[in-house]
């Protein structure tokens, strides 16, 4: 763990800048950590029942840590969310921090307590990330295998869903909701993994013929979802976090097409949410961290991305 002065890490944060100052100080502080969207979708899966409207928000890829994502942003977060007056809460992974550029960690009962404030009335519901499993409240502090994770979670009434899922029930009418656990849990080798994701297992949860939406941490899995789940949730590629003009963002691209934004192929949809936080390096560069609104069961609109 590296835990800096003040003074160390103004110093050092100019390390991880980008090259041009000014690109670097926006980068760095202003989109990261004063920005907040709200983008929204309104979508209609296919056999989704047309008296059935439900609205989700999504949270994902907080990486709690001090001075990026400290406990106060994180209660605006929560604020904002609930303010939004969604249906259901859904947390889609990655709590711990992402990076060793940090003047303290944010300890998991910490961020818990944030969260612990999020309200819907179906309500919050989520899955661990990879960074959860990995390491401890930062990369370089030791794991357990995300059993503090789950426990903050649990404690703030979140309903931890891990190759599991639940039946809920929106205006008498149901829905199924499903969670997997990570796809990236265990490493191999550098850059292998196996996970401890099992979808056809919580696909066999499915006892009868009731909508189905999936909430993943990544979205590598969304190529093996069956038509059966209209609905596919998921964060971890932040976006691109780092987006340059024509390039996009590389390093994101090399490991998922599915980087940003609503998919949809073969009657199936796909929302990947750009996230909260950061990691590798605490930057954010035109893509802004964002609170996810999702509306069911209306006729499709235009996306819309509102400025908060």
């Amino acid at each position: 763990m590296v835990l800096l002065s003040r003074r160390s890490f103004l110093l050092g944060a100019a390390g991880v800048t980008l090259s041009a100052s000014g690109v670097g100080a926006y980068a760095m502080g202003f989109e990261p950590m004063l920005l907040l969207d709200v983008t929204s979708y309104s979508l209609t899966p296919a056999g989704w029942p047309a008296d059935l409207s439900l609205k989700i928000v999504a949270l994902a890829d907080f990486h709690a840590c001090e001075p990026w994502m400290p406990v106060d942003r994180l209660l605006q977060i929560c604020g904002l969310a609930n303010n939004l007056q969604p249906d259901l809460i859904v947390l889609l992974g990655d709590y711990n921090g992402g990076h060793d550029y940090v003047t303290a960690p944010v300890m998991p009962e910490a961020w818990g307590g944030a969260l612990s404030m999020l309200r819907a009335p179906l309500g919050v519901f989520g899955v661990l990330g990879n960074h959860d499993i990995w390491h401890g409240a930062l990369p370089r502090m030791r794991g357990d295998g995300g059993e503090s994770v789950r426990r903050a979670l649990r404690d703030a009434s979140v309903t931890v869903l891990e190759n599991s899922g639940q039946r809920l029930f929106k205006d008498g009418k149901p829905f199924w909701l499903l969670g997997l656990a990570d796809q990236l849990a265990n490493r191999i080798r550098a850059g292998q993994f196996r996970g401890d994701d099992d979808l056809p297992g919580t696909l066999a949860l499915l006892k009868d013929d009731a909508p189905a939406i999936l909430l993943a941490h990544e979205p590598h899995v969304f190529g093996r979802v069956p038509k059966r789940v209209g609905l596919t949730l998921c964060g971890h590629t932040h976006g691109g976090q780092v987006n340059l003009p024509f390039i996009g963002s590389p390093v994101a691209r090399r490991t998922t097409r599915y980087v940003y934004g609503h998919f949809h192929e073969n009657d199936r949809h796909l929302i990947v949410s750009g996230g909260l936080g950061a990691s590798i390096f605490p930057v954010r560069f035109r893509r802004p961290p964002e609170i996810v609104q999702i509306q069911i069961g209306r006729p499709a609109t235009t996306d819309v991305a509102a400025r908060r």
